[in-house]
């Protein structure tokens, strides 16, 4: 059997981030290296193990059935490494951490911030919450949510992470675009999603119609998959199946979310709401220039 060299934390800490972060460039700064160092970290953590762990892709980079091997023995080390140092340093961190998002952002920006956080603060209870921003935004201001990822109603509104892009959609069975009024599913009055796409119709001069009003997501794909209407999503919640629909199908652009991380003026001096914070901001800045 070959010998395999010894792996080195620094070589597993550039791999677990090329990974989760997609690309070589938007990795790069998380471990404190320039990209063709990061690179070569990679290639020596490949050349110690005798195989490829990563294909380049022409967007992202993919895991070889090696790397995927890998990748959960990787994480495991760097999070016993953590936790050791921590349990060291005396700063092993716990408590509770009240956390709000929106359906839109849970699934594609807060899993990933999850899936790194928890192993590496276990002592972290995190109470998740998904509603609006529009509900979200008060809650964290009245201090009865810790942190909230938003869709921003002002300027001044917590931290700017990234601008997410909003597009219409409809279903490919049903040409619901062509019908006058245009029949449209929409938020509740309050939501920047609503203002957005009746502002972008207003624009136009285009007559419309609501036919369907709801606060759930889930609600405005069914009202969109039934040929009920079509409606103004953003960009990450919108489902493969639908159909993004564009000036072709007389539809005027949008404008994009300014998505920020909102934080309680009562949670400061929380070491583990602190910790929680400074991972999503790590991790969430610029998210728009990775995809």
């Amino acid at each position: 059997m070959e010998y395999v060299r010894d792996l080195q934390i620094d070589w597993l800490k550039s791999f677990v981030a090329a990974v989760d972060a997609g690309s070589l460039s938007s990795a790069a700064p998380e471990v404190h290296r320039s990209q063709s160092a990061l690179s070569m970290q990679l290639k020596k953590l490949e050349s110690a193990l005798g195989c490829q762990l990563l294909l380049r892709g022409a967007r992202q980079l993919q895991l070889t059935h090696e790397g995927q091997t890998l990748l959960g023995y990787a994480r495991r080390m760097l999070d016993l490494h953590a936790e050791a140092q921590a349990a060291l340093q005396g700063e092993l961190v716990s408590g509770l951490v009240r956390l709000g998002v929106p359906d839109d952002y849970a699934s594609k920006y807060l899993t990933p911030v999850l899936k790194r956080f928890a192993p590496r603060h276990g002592g972290v209870e995190i109470q998740l919450d998904c509603e609006q921003s529009t509900a979200l935004i008060p809650r964290v201001a009245r201090g009865e949510l810790d942190l909230a990822l938003v869709s921003r109603d002002h300027a001044r509104r917590g931290t700017l992470l990234f601008h997410e892009p909003m597009v219409w959609v409809g279903s490919g069975q049903f040409d619901v675009w062509n019908r006058n009024p245009l029949p449209i599913a929409v938020y509740e009055e309050a939501s920047l999603g609503r203002r957005s796409a009746i502002h972008s119709l207003a624009l136009q001069g285009r007559p419309y119609k609501v036919v369907y009003n709801s606060s759930s997501l889930a609600g405005q794909i069914a009202a969109v998959e039934s040929g009920l209407a079509v409606a103004a999503l953003t960009q990450c919640s919108a489902p493969a199946q639908l159909q993004i629909l564009g000036v072709e199908h007389g539809l005027g652009p949008l404008e994009p979310m300014q998505v920020a991380l909102y934080r309680s003026p009562a949670s400061r001096g929380s070491k583990a709401v602190e910790s929680l914070h400074r991972m999503l901001l790590q991790t969430l800045r610029h998210a728009d220039r990775r995809i």
